[in-house]
């Protein structure tokens, strides 16, 4: 079995920081971690994999209210997977939306720098006969 891990441990491994990790703990996104003699946070393996599917969520750019409610609907049991499984393709929906979006916004990009680099070209071959003329 993975050994557990201290709270530094944890904010190394996945770029958050320790306030974040305690925030997170604070407002029921993480189930209140395990605690050695002493009181410092202990992360399981299960901990850690579930911050992993959190971070991944937050990549999509879910609201941390909805990813309370994910959390809480986890925390109900078995009884939720309906749910849950609903509100991950609700949210998936929305995320190719935005890839959809972001597609598109890539897409006039790209036109709009070709569309600079033509109007470069013609600059630089305006120039090359004014030089021409000037021999």
């Amino acid at each position: 079995m993975e050994a557990q891990l201290t709270i530094n441990q944890v904010a190394t491994r996945t770029g958050l920081t320790a306030y974040t990790l305690r925030y997170y703990e604070r407002i029921g996104l993480l189930a209140p971690v395990a605690r050695a003699a002493g009181g410092q946070r202990l992360y399981a393996p299960t901990d850690m994999a579930w911050l992993e599917f959190l971070l991944r969520l937050r990549t999509t750019h879910m609201t941390i209210g909805k990813m309370q409610a994910f959390a809480k609907l986890r925390s109900d049991g078995d009884s939720t997977v309906i749910d849950r499984r609903q509100m991950l393709e609700s949210h998936l929906l929305h995320v190719q939306a935005e890839i959809i979006a972001m597609q598109n916004a890539v897409a006039a990009l790209q036109g709009k720098i070709a569309h600079y680099y033509g109007l470069e070209a013609e600059e630089t071959i305006s120039k090359c006969r004014l030089m021409r003329t000037d021999i």
